[in-house]
């Protein structure tokens, strides 16, 4: 008799919890079929084509189309360099709302010359893709695939391996001067995660409306801190007991600037994807110089620990490795709005490390009896901004 009334009880508890949705889903067939009443007329129809890219070709343009808006559009005319031209499309000229097409244009475009090409909806709408200058796509084939692996090589990896190699030097130091050093990572770190942000809020800008990219930005940022985060506190018991703490905190390093180098990755690709082959050198050099210092922060926990040569290279590939990936990315698949969500991902991976330092230098100064904010600890967190900010400038100029 009581297991049936529980178990009615728990019926009427679950019925008690649908109801709400099953009052709005009737609410909202109620305005599906009659309506709001008000019966006036659109002023102008609401309709977003997104250009996503533009692919050259030898037979001409290859340009994938985004429908972000909130009704289907249809294609009705396509002009190039002033001029109507003849277009065909695949799947169609209507594309359905967040559905896709990709509009082949038959145009003898000159090489190194500009290109505008402009799409006119059935509704009079116009939408307007530049080309800054014609080069011919690089197909997605084995050489390009391993040119772009080379590339994130010698941006990610090799420039973070060579900072590593000043961990023997940095042996040397005092307590103090360790202290010193991981102030130094933290400034290094801020500078990232600022400029992670700034680079995410960008690509976000320029997304599709409808994926409200700069919001993914900052949603994948307090996300990825919050997991990580999490993960640290479930293993800090487990990580007290042993005697590889700054091995972890040196991990976790590498793994945040690995996803911002990953982003360093996407901008390389995407350059040389989109023709500017001197754009794309110039980052190489660029980024090299700016990712050596980044070593450096990678071995600062390390300076109490005896790592072996596995772990140097193992911090290598994981801090450096993801400027392969990013350059395949940008190089054959770009996408604004998961690039922007990457950044902030990367952004909150480098911030949850910040904390982690920082915790580190104040447990450190508590024990030696000095001020956490000592002078050689503040200059050394202003040194690692200024680094980051000078080889920035190699970047940028």
């Amino acid at each position: 008799m009581e297991t049936a009334h529980k178990k009615k009880n728990n019926q009427l508890l679950w019925l008690l919890g649908l109801m709400p949705l099953l009052l709005l889903a009737g609410m909202i067939a109620v305005i599906s079929t009659w309506g709001t009443g008000v019966k006036e007329e659109q002023a102008a129809p609401i309709e977003v084509l997104n250009i996503e890219r533009i692919i050259l070709t030898d037979d001409g343009f290859e340009v994938r189309i985004l429908n972000s808006g909130p009704k289907e559009v249809t294609v009705a005319q396509v002009v190039v360099d002033g001029a109507f031209w003849n277009a065909s499309y695949v799947p169609s000229a209507t594309i359905e709302r967040l559905g896709s097409s990709t509009v082949f244009i038959p145009y003898p475009w000159v090489e190194g010359d500009p290109h505008e090409i402009k799409l006119i909806t059935s509704n009079g709408l116009i939408f307007i893709g530049d080309v800054v200058a014609a080069m011919k796509t690089p197909a997605a084939d084995a050489n390009r695939f391993l040119q772009y692996s080379l590339i994130g090589f010698y941006v990610g990896v090799i420039p973070v391996g060579l900072g590593l190699l000043w961990y023997p030097f940095m042996r040397r130091f005092s307590s103090r001067g360790i202290q010193a050093v991981m102030a130094f990572t933290v400034g290094l770190l801020f500078f990232l995660v600022v400029d992670t942000i700034q680079e995410g809020l960008e690509l976000g800008a320029a997304a599709p409306g409808v994926f409200q990219g700069t919001g993914l930005v900052w949603f994948g940022a307090l996300l990825s801190f919050l997991f990580l985060l999490a993960i640290d506190q479930s293993s800090s018991k487990r990580a007290e007991k042993g005697n590889d703490n700054g091995k972890r905190v040196s991990f976790k390093i590498a793994g945040g600037i690995g996803l911002h180098n990953l982003g360093e990755g996407l901008a390389i690709g995407a350059a040389f994807a989109a023709g500017e082959a001197a754009l794309g050198t110039f980052l190489i050099v660029g980024f090299t110089l700016h990712n050596i210092t980044e070593g450096i922060g990678i071995a600062a926990p390390l300076l109490k620990a005896k790592p072996t040569i596995k772990t140097f290279l193992a911090l290598a590939v994981l801090g450096g490795g993801p400027a392969i990936i990013g350059t395949w990315i940008g190089g054959f698949v770009f996408n604004q709005t998961l690039a922007a969500l990457f950044f902030g991902i990367g952004a909150g991976a480098i911030i949850q490390v910040i904390y982690v330092i920082s915790k580190m230098v104040v447990r450190d100064a508590k024990t030696e009896g000095t001020p956490s904010v000592s002078w050689p600890n503040f200059s050394g967190l202003v040194l690692g901004v200024l680094v980051m900010y000078g080889t920035a400038l190699l970047v940028n100029f």
